[in-house]
């Protein structure tokens, strides 16, 4: 196993508990998750903080979201499909909170680039946010693709209207009694806009 495939297999074995325990995790208790030594992870990382940056990193990469939307199938209504992709974006946007929350919560305030080097070019650091962003609306666009004669503007752009609505539904409510549009809601409103009688509204 190289060097690149043992920081892969910590870092799995890591997730859960950082999300759980955030950076009060031991590298003892990842080590046994893992099943190797502890020294194996500083073998591979240089401490424990670079491992916590390497979860983050993990986490905001878009690889296990993007295959789910691509496992939709394009033979389901576009309603359906668009369910099914909220659902999807909206448990990989869970994931990447429960995980952030917790590190900041237990006090950890790295991230998954250190000061002065360059982020890797795959969109999964804070400065390829918005790579990963566009490859995630692409994703959705080519759900859409299918009704593209159906819509009054392009597959890409319904696609980041949806992701647009979706982030928004999982934001902070205005008020404390405002609860969050429910995925049919939210479709209903991108597909058939807030009227109920479209062009009765003054």
């Amino acid at each position: 196993m190289n060097v690149e495939q043992r920081r892969a297999m910590i870092v799995a074995a890591a997730l859960p508990l950082v999300a759980e325990y955030g950076a009060a995790v031991t590298t003892g208790r990842i080590a046994r998750a893992a099943g190797i030594g502890e020294a194996t992870i500083f073998r591979a990382f240089k401490d424990k903080s670079e491992v916590l940056d390497a979860c983050v990193t993990e986490a905001l990469g878009t690889d296990h979201v993007l295959r789910e939307l691509g496992s939709i199938s394009l033979d389901e209504p576009l309603a359906v499909r668009l369910a099914e992709a909220a659902e999807a974006v909206r448990a990989h946007l869970e994931r990447l909170g429960t995980l952030v929350g917790a590190l900041h919560a237990s006090g950890h305030r790295g991230g998954p680039a250190r000061p002065g080097e360059r982020p890797p070019p795959d969109g999964r650091t804070p400065d390829g946010r918005t790579q990963s962003l566009a490859t995630l609306r692409d994703s959705v666009a080519e759900l859409i693709e299918p009704d593209r004669d159906a819509l009054r503007l392009s597959p890409e752009k319904v696609a980041a209207v949806f992701l647009g609505l979706l982030f928004a539904r999982l934001r902070t409510p205005i008020a404390e009694d405002d609860a969050p549009l429910s995925p049919e809601e939210l479709i209903a409103v991108l597909l058939h806009g807030i009227l109920t009688h479209p062009g009765s509204a003054r």
